[in-house]
């Protein structure tokens, strides 16, 4: 898959979790849960435009985007994915990831700032 379709299909799912949670979840969790809602799909959807950035950058300089779109795309995954499944399952278990899914979104840009480096043939 390209990353314009990863991009796509990550975006699409950011804006369905962003509307679920302020018509779908607003009356049946807390504020505090709604706000760690509003805080994954935020993050989904700004790191799905930089993905989509980065497949339109890959496509017209010819650098390969692989490293930091893959590491954005797994941040949103385990970032995004575990306050998900915190807030609508309350799985304690999943805790842990959002932590690792901040660093691969960390490591994404400072990726991104290495394939930016002059002389960087990406």
């Amino acid at each position: 898959m390209s990353w314009l379709a990863v991009a796509a299909v990550l975006g699409t799912l950011s804006v369905i979790a962003g509307a679920f949670g302020a018509h779908g979840l607003r009356d049946s969790v807390s504020p505090e849960r709604l706000s760690a809602w509003q805080t994954g799909a935020h993050y989904a959807l700004v790191h799905s435009a930089a993905v989509l950035a980065l497949a339109l950058y890959g496509s017209a300089s010819g650098k390969s985007v692989a490293l930091p779109a893959g590491l954005m795309t797994a941040g949103i995954v385990l970032f995004s994915g575990s306050i998900f499944g915190l807030v609508l399952f309350e799985l304690r278990a999943l805790g842990p990831v959002t932590p690792l899914g901040g660093l691969c979104l960390i490591a994404g840009w400072v990726s991104l700032f290495w394939l930016a480096r002059p002389g960087a043939s990406g």
